[in-house]
């Protein structure tokens, strides 16, 4: 009975399983979009090149991650302010209904062999019921409430590290289960299949099972000393502008190299098989583990400033590296380089959550990803259109841009650690 209580208030299943899931979708969906669009592309060229495939592929990937994006926007607002109002599993519970139709989508394109531009109607449906920013700030929301402010940074990355170390174990099998036939079904069946009934797991417990202890909103805002309507309102307000500059910077930086990182993949000298999609994968995924493992050791000596600068340093190495990759062992050097490239958001997410007061969480999380949505409609077809235009002199051009937008995400958050330094230098008077 213990543990079954103790099970029913964890949100750690859900991230692990839900993610798994995730991994088979993401591996399923890059295999079926390079078949497609390289059949597509044979069909309409006599003589057909990699760079003609490469745009087909890159125009699928714009459309459907604007989609992806621009959907959510009002959906994702309205779920985060039921939450805050009490009801911290319908931003978790709505999305994931969303994720379940759309990966049922994917299925029915591969056993039915509809067009792949289906995809598009199952994106908006997932859009609709709110997306990855619901879901991801409905479970960051509850890690905010359910620990203090001290330890909050360590608390959301190992939220953090369950979501990655989920992802590797499910990109490394994901590979292997794409290339697996089921009696006449075609390929890339068995993953998605699996992909969708994890999904379907997901949305029972947390529907059914799982339990959010209710928290008096009153008594969390008595802990909270910073809050937007506390004595010190001008400084917060400065300092979650600063937080959001440097995280939408950052956002901008590695979601548009990731965004074309899985078409580069595909392109000649890589183009990579379905096994190779899955191992890249999780070498990204990898990258949770080590954030995870520099965030418990080196927070003992610097402050989450000085962490979240690291982590935009690394990744700005390591992306600048993948500009020049030939080779598969090159991809996985600069994926090296990038060991410290997810402590950045979380910390940001801590940083923000310590700004405002408990009845607060939600929104302000909800307003810090939907600010990405909306920074994506801009550097998503900015990105590709770029990576066109450069293909046949240095495809790696996107990633050099990653580097440099990196490096501006740094100044914003210095500020706010310059600003952090200067009232920590001055003792507090209190008068008679």
């Amino acid at each position: 009975m213990l543990t079954l209580g103790a099970l029913r208030g964890r949100i750690e299943p859900v991230v692990l399983f839900a993610q798994i899931a995730s991994a088979f979708f993401d591996t399923g969906l890059q295999m079926v979009v390079k078949n497609r669009c390289a059949n597509a592309t044979d069909s309409h060229f006599s003589t057909p090149t990699e760079d003609s495939r490469q745009k087909a592929m890159s125009n699928f990937y714009m459309t459907y991650n604007m989609l992806s994006k621009f959907v959510p926007i009002l959906p994702a607002i309205i779920l985060a302010k039921v939450g805050d109002r009490g009801y911290r599993k319908i931003p978790i519970v709505i999305p994931l209904v969303g994720y379940l139709i759309s990966r049922v989508v994917l299925l029915l394109v591969i056993v039915l062999e509809l067009p792949i531009e289906a995809m598009f109607g199952g994106v908006v449906v997932h859009g609709l019921c709110g997306g990855f920013c619901s879901y991801w700030a409905g479970v960051m929301a509850l890690v905010s409430l359910s620990s203090s402010e001290e330890g909050r940074a360590f608390q959301m990355m190992r939220i953090e590290l369950v979501y990655g170390v989920a992802g590797l174990f499910g990109s490394l099998a994901s590979g292997h289960l794409f290339q697996l036939y089921i009696l006449n079904f075609k390929q890339g069946t068995l993953l998605v299949g699996l992909s969708v009934a994890l999904y379907f797991a997901c949305l029972l417990y947390t529907t059914f099972i799982f339990y959010v202890p209710r928290v008096s909103l009153s008594t969390q805002e008595r802990k909270e000393t910073n809050g937007f309507m506390g004595g010190q309102n001008s400084r917060n307000i400065l300092n979650i502008i600063l937080l959001f500059a440097s995280g939408i910077l950052y956002d901008v930086a590695v979601g548009g190299g990731m965004e074309i990182l899985v078409t580069f993949e595909m392109k000649e000298p890589l183009n990579w098989s379905a096994t190779q999609v899955g191992y890249g994968n999780a070498a990204g995924f990898v990258v949770f583990l080590t954030s995870f493992l520099g965030v418990m050791v080196m927070s003992r000596w610097v402050s989450d400033v000085t962490l979240i600068i690291i982590g935009m340093v690394s990744f700005a190495a390591g992306i600048y590296f993948m500009a020049f990759v030939t080779a598969t062992y090159m991809f996985y050097l600069a994926r090296a380089l990038t060991l410290f490239a997810l402590i950045p958001m979380p910390t940001i997410r801590a940083l923000l959550s310590k700004q405002v007061n408990g009845s607060s969480y939600g929104i302000t999380l909800i307003s810090l990803q939907l600010s990405f949505k909306i920074a994506s409609l801009v550097y998503t077809p900015a990105y590709t259109k770029v990576y066109q235009a450069t293909l046949d002199w240095f495809p790696g051009f996107v990633f050099t841009l990653s580097s440099i937008i990196t490096v501006l995400a740094t100044i914003p958050v210095s500020i706010v650690g310059c600003r952090a330094g200067r009232e920590d230098g001055y003792e507090k008077i209190i008068g008679d």
